[in-house]
């Protein structure tokens, strides 16, 4: 697939799967339904008035704005990145001068992202400008998760938040939230639906990036018949899904394989955990990491072998950084809220699917999180099922 990493410092291999005709830019039918995510019915979270003001202003702010910096999350994923890369890609297809960036130094682009188009588009967080005149921000939880670049978006003329994590305490200065959203990405479709920018395959293989990874390939329970709408939209451009999906879910190192086996090694399951429904954890130290030559986001997806035990409801990856920085992926079957725990930690997410960070040793960072599980399960087995 075409686009390899910006020649400007970001990083990552060149992609393995070799696509490039399948992201030839064509024309694709694109439906004039409303926002995918309900959005546009419901209002999100502040009413539909509320939410279609934000929308007013978000359109009326890149309208006037000749140069737009697009930013996602630290250590991004499918959706951060196929986000701000579509929004990028469109945005420079109406004639704005734009950058995409995130806020790491080194940035690491994902081996198993390095098929999405539009990575010429990248900068480092160090070519930012300090003051942006317009800065929008892509499938980031909390302010913190903008990582290098938050002073930055903050001292932005204007900063719109494109986001669909519950958590988001509603950061910026316009605020496209919709916690409905199975992804951020379904908010960058309906932005190009109004920015009235019709559908190419490097668009929809962006975009369809972003909803099948924050959908664990359209199994998680937030996959709606709309969701798989904007999919069908996505895979009648005529990209490859099936060559996309191989690369995000089913490519690996044969060093992946050694970290996964010593990370299974360590795993250790505590059923009286979390009120009595269960934890499986594990961590993975930089030694590893280094010994094979991994990199801490080729094994995001561990955290999808360690939560397949069915006598653990909650599922714990704590992953380690260079700096000793420990990285926490969790999961839920959904007796308890990971979203809530990890709010605890500073951290956020979803109700099956949050994270955060910490900078102490391993087993002071599980006691906390042990702690933190104990409290929400209690107040949602309190609350009963009807709560949850």
């Amino acid at each position: 697939m075409a686009g390899e990493p910006a020649e400007s410092g970001a990083a990552g291999a060149v992609s393995t799967i070799g696509v490039e005709t399948a992201l030839a830019v064509l024309p694709g039918p694109r439906s004039a339904s409303p926002s995918a995510s309900g959005a546009e019915a419901d209002g999100g979270s502040g009413g539909p008035g509320r939410f279609e003001e934000e929308w007013r202003r978000a359109l009326e702010l890149i309208a006037d704005s000749d140069e737009i910096d697009l930013v996602c999350h630290i250590c991004p994923d499918g959706d951060a990145l196929g986000s701000a890369l579509a929004a990028g890609l469109a945005l420079r297809g109406l004639g704005k001068r734009v950058r995409v960036s995130f806020g790491d130094d080194p940035q690491v682009i994902p081996e198993s992202l390095s098929f999405l188009p539009g990575q010429e588009l990248i900068v480092p967080a160090a070519a930012v400008p300090a003051a942006p005149a317009l800065v929008l921000a892509f499938d980031a939880a909390s302010e913190e998760r903008l990582g290098l670049l938050r002073e930055k978006a903050f001292a932005a003329g204007a900063l719109v938040v494109f986001d669909h994590h519950a958590s988001n305490p509603g950061f910026g200065t316009v605020r496209l939230i919709d916690p409905a959203a199975p992804a951020t990405a379904v908010l960058v479709d309906e932005l190009l639906r109004r920015l009235r920018v019709p559908l190419d395959q490097s668009l929809a293989t962006c975009l369809y990036t972003g909803i099948a990874t924050d959908t664990g390939s359209f199994k998680y329970r937030a996959t709606t018949p709309a969701t798989h709408e904007m999919a069908g939209r996505m895979l009648a451009t005529g990209i490859r899904q099936d060559l996309i999906s191989r690369q995000l879910w089913d490519t690996t190192s044969f060093g992946y394989l050694k970290v996964l086996a010593g990370a299974l090694e360590r795993a250790a399951f505590e059923p009286e955990e979390a009120g009595g429904h269960g934890l499986v954890w594990t961590w993975v130290p930089y030694q590893d990491l280094a010994l094979f030559g991994v990199t801490v986001e080729e094994i995001e997806g561990l955290i999808d072998v360690l939560r397949k035990p069915a006598e653990a409801d909650v599922a714990l990856v704590l992953k380690q950084d260079p700096d000793g920085t420990l990285r926490g992926s969790c999961r839920s079957r959904g007796a308890v809220d990971v979203a809530a725990v990890c709010a605890r930690l500073g951290g956020g997410g979803h109700v099956y699917a949050a994270g955060f960070s910490a900078r102490e040793a391993v087993d002071a960072v599980v006691e906390r999180f042990r702690a933190a599980l104990a409290e929400v399960a209690a107040a949602a087995d309190s609350a009963g099922p009807g709560a949850r």
